[in-house]
């Protein structure tokens, strides 16, 4: 583990991508031990990591603690400040979803593709791990815990880049973890953390030993990182999110959604900063939808088509409509109809997660099918839109991207295949020329 900030003086040399490859050539080392670990293996150390986070609780806490406390003395940001705390509740939550990802299926060793090419020549195409991954994140301690196991189950090594404002908490959740996999004799090696922000360039550079990069933060970190970096980048950007009330919504449905979606976890990258309203149900709909919101202590802001209904909205601007608030925040906007509920929200969305309130199934199904995001929800709160509610046990992060994986990436998102070729003496050229032998491709 490098040293915190704290611990660096200043005369110290600046990290580079040499200085830290002894730290990622261990990890590379610990994840082919990891590799070739059978399910019951990475399954134990898993248990044994839950085991030494429950022996650590307090201290784990009390540097959690202090982390929040120097938050409130550097001012950060509520949202971030929300996401950096880490109660025994919430740890013990944690170290539960933990146990739930050594239950799951083990994502390696998958025979995906078993194929008879001819007589003796048998083609295989079998799951198996990136390798290294390297994943950068803010506040969010918790995400040490839910990455590391995934990293784990899926026979992967990790090195972690938290924020300035969670270092405490992080070493605290690290030397637990690296205590456990040493527990269940694996190389703590495994499981690596940086501290400082020098060491976030440095990273971007181990493309020798580092296979993919998960950037957890605002759209402009995940640019910085994927113009800044040769490695694979796996983008988990803003979660600015939209709930579209159609003409044809049971507002009893609706009013619960939209409450639900905006102040459950304000500062959630699943939650809407964005709620469209069909015209044709404004007028009747939106004073009660405001009335169950502002007794959730939501702001809200309003186009001018909206503000006629309900004059006391503060004024949105072009602004409100790109910004992910994370906070009880929400800004409201009348569309004239689904089509241009569509293209507001293929306009400002982060593809991340848009749903829509409707009876109508097949305005529902349109909306679904045109909406350019990751998920696509019918009546039903954004907030689903998670690796443990999707049944994942947990996530590396949710990816804004088109190609796969895309959403919640849980373990299935942290392999690869190979191709496995198996014959007896069979040559290339016995299958070409004038007197080819013919291929039988038969599945098996």
């Amino acid at each position: 583990m490098t040293a915190s900030p704290a611990a660096q003086s200043s005369h110290s040399p600046l990290p580079t991508a040499h200085s830290l490859a002894p730290l990622a050539q261990a990890t590379r080392r610990a994840a082919q031990r990891l590799a070739t670990a059978t399910t019951a293996d990475k399954n134990r150390a898993i248990e044994a990591i839950a085991t030494a986070l429950e022996q650590h609780e307090a201290a784990i806490v009390a540097a959690n603690q202090a982390d929040c406390e120097a938050a409130l003395q550097d001012h950060l940001a509520k949202p971030l400040y929300e996401r950096l705390k880490l109660d025994a509740v919430k740890l013990r939550g944690a170290i539960t979803g933990l146990r739930d990802v050594a239950k799951l299926p083990d994502p390696v060793g998958t025979v995906q593709i078993h194929r008879e090419l001819d007589a003796g020549l048998v083609l295989k195409r079998i799951t198996c791990p990136l390798g290294v991954l390297g994943v950068i994140f803010e506040s969010r301690p918790d995400a040490v815990m839910q990455i590391s196991a995934l990293a784990v189950k899926s026979g992967n090594g990790v090195i972690l880049k938290g924020g300035k404002e969670a270092v405490q908490s992080c070493t605290a959740l690290v030397a637990a973890i690296k205590q456990g996999l040493e527990t269940a004799g694996f190389d703590p090696a495994a499981v690596q953390l940086l501290t400082t922000r020098e060491e976030t360039q440095a990273m971007l550079a181990l493309d020798e030993y580092i296979d993919l990069i998960i950037p957890r933060g605002s759209n402009a970190f995940v640019r910085f990182v994927q113009n800044n970096t040769r490695i694979p980048v796996l983008g988990h950007a803003d979660g600015i999110c939209h709930l579209y009330i159609d003409a044809e919504a049971d507002l009893a449905k609706a009013a619960p959604i939209a409450v639900d979606a905006k102040a459950a976890y304000p500062s959630a990258c699943n939650a809407i900063e964005t709620l469209l309203i069909h015209q044709a149900i404004a007028a009747t709909a939106l004073p009660a939808l405001a009335t169950a919101l502002r007794e959730a202590g939501v702001e809200l802001r309003g186009d001018d088509r909206s503000r006629q209904i309900l004059p006391d909205l503060i004024p949105a601007t072009e602004e409100d409509w790109a910004t992910e608030y994370s906070d009880l925040i929400l800004a409201i906007k009348v569309v004239d109809d689904l089509e241009a509920a569509v293209t507001h929200i293929n306009t400002y969305g982060s593809r991340h997660t848009d749903a829509i309130v409707t009876e109508n199934a097949t305005t529902a199904a349109q909306f679904m099918a045109e909406v350019d995001a990751a998920g696509v929800y019918h009546n039903c709160s954004t907030r689903f839109a998670d690796g443990f509610r999707y049944g994942f046990g947990a996530e590396v992060g949710i990816s804004t991207q088109k190609m796969p994986p895309r959403g919640p990436v849980g373990l299935e998102g942290l392999v690869t295949y190979k191709y496995q070729v198996v014959g007896d003496g069979h040559v290339s050229t016995t299958y070409s020329g004038p007197n080819a032998k013919p291929f039988t491709h038969r599945d098996l």
